[in-house]
C-alpha cells in the first residue's frame, strides 16, 4: 500500500486476533429463518431439504478452509471448530467470522436449485455469525454437547407439536397442550395419540449432524478404448516408398500400383482400476456426548 497522509487512519482498527492455544468455534444461525421456512414452504418439523442444503455449505466451507477439523449443524445452525494451532488470516476473529458466514450463505444460494428445483428462492437468506474461543478440549466438548442437547430438546417438541396441529389443534392450542410437559410426557402423546415412536425417527433430525475429516477411497475405471485402426497408404511410382504408421517411417518396395489403403485393428487395451485414498468432508448422524465419539475420532483433538 502507497504511503500516504490519510495513512493514520488505520490506527483506529481494533486488533481482534483470537487468544493462542484456543479452540475457535464460528458459529452460524440463520436471520429470520421462521419467515423464510414459511415462505419457501418448508415441510414441518422437518424438511430434509434444508437439512442437506445446510450439510452442503458445511462441506464447502470445510473444503475451502481445511483448519477446521468438525463442524456440527442442526436446524438453521451450523458450528465450525478450528484447530488450536491454526494461523488462519492471523487468528482474527472479524476475518475468521466474515470469510465462513460469507462463503456459507453464497453457497446456500448457489446450491438452492439443487435442493429445492421446483421452488425458486424468493430472497436471499442471511446468517449472522460469532466467534468464541474454548481454552481446553472438554470445554469443547461441552459446547458441542450443548448443541446437541439443543437439537435434541427443539426436535422432540417440535416433532410433538406439528403432530398436534397435523392431527387438528391449531398453533395456539398445540403450544396450550404442551405447557409444562416433560420429555417423557411429550414421548406418550407421540406414541399413545399418533404411533410414533421418537427413537426410532431419523437420527439427522434427533441429533443433528456432524462432519469431520476423513480417508475416503474412490475407485475409477477406464474404460475400454475402441480397436485401434492403422492406415498404410503406400506411394506409387516410387522406388524407396515411405509410409507412415502411427508417426513412424516404414520403407517399402518399389510399386507400380495404385494407391492403396490397409487397414489393420489392434486389440483395444484392458480397462483399468485405480483406488485412491482421498481425505474428504464425512457427514456422521451420531451421539458426540458420550465419550465413545472421542475415543474412536481421537486425531480431531490431538490438534
Amino acid at each position: 500500500m502507497a504511503k500516504s497522509k490519510f495513512e493514520y487512519v488505520k490506527k483506529f482498527e481494533i486488533s481482534d486476533e483470537c487468544l493462542p492455544n484456543t479452540w475457535i468455534v464460528i458459529r452460524l444461525d440463520g436471520r429470520c429463518f421462521h419467515k423464510f421456512s414459511d415462505l419457501h414452504n418448508f415441510k414441518k418439523p422437518n424438511d430434509d431439504r434444508a437439512l442437506q442444503l445446510m450439510n452442503r455449505c458445511a462441506e464447502e466451507v470445510m473444503m475451502e478452509n481445511r483448519d477446521i477439523v468438525l463442524a456440527y449443524g442442526q436446524s438453521d445452525e451450523y458450528s465450525f471448530v478450528l484447530r488450536k494451532s491454526s494461523n488462519l488470516f492471523s487468528r482474527r476473529a472479524s476475518k475468521l467470522m466474515t470469510t465462513v458466514s460469507t462463503y456459507f450463505s453464497s453457497s446456500y444460494v448457489y446450491y438452492w436449485r439443487e435442493y429445492f428445483p421446483d421452488d425458486p428462492m424468493q430472497y436471499p437468506p442471511t446468517f449472522d455469525a460469532r466467534v468464541v474461543l474454548y481454552p481446553s478440549e472438554q470445554n469443547l466438548r461441552d459446547y458441542l454437547s450443548w448443541r446437541q442437547a439443543d437439537c435434541h430438546i427443539n426436535n422432540l417438541y417440535n416433532t410433538v407439536f406439528w403432530s398436534l396441529v397435523h392431527g387438528g389443534l391449531t398453533p395456539d392450542q398445540a403450544e396450550e397442550r404442551l405447557k409444562g410437559t416433560l420429555s417423557s410426557d411429550k414421548n406418550e402423546i407421540l406414541f399413545s395419540e399418533f404411533g410414533i415412536n421418537y427413537n426410532k425417527l431419523p437420527e439427522i433430525h434427533r441429533k443433528g449432524t456432524t462432519i469431520i475429516w476423513q480417508y475416503v477411497l474412490t475407485t475409477t475405471t477406464t474404460s475400454k478404448d475402441e480397436p485401434l485402426s492403422i492406415g498404410l497408404n503406400p506411394k506409387s511410382h516410387a522406388s524407396a516408398e515411405e509410409s507412415q504408421v502411427s508417426g513412424q517411417h516404414y520403407k517399402g518396395v518399389e510399386s507400380k500400383s495404385e494407391p492403396t489403403s490397409i487397414k489393420m485393428e489392434l486389440p483395444s487395451a484392458p480397462s483399468q482400476i485405480k483406488e485412491k485414498r482421498i481425505r474428504r468432508p464425512v457427514k456422521l448422524h451420531c451421539d458426540i456426548i458420550q465419550d465413545q465419539f472421542w475415543k474412536t475420532h481421537s486425531e480431531i483433538l490431538t490438534n
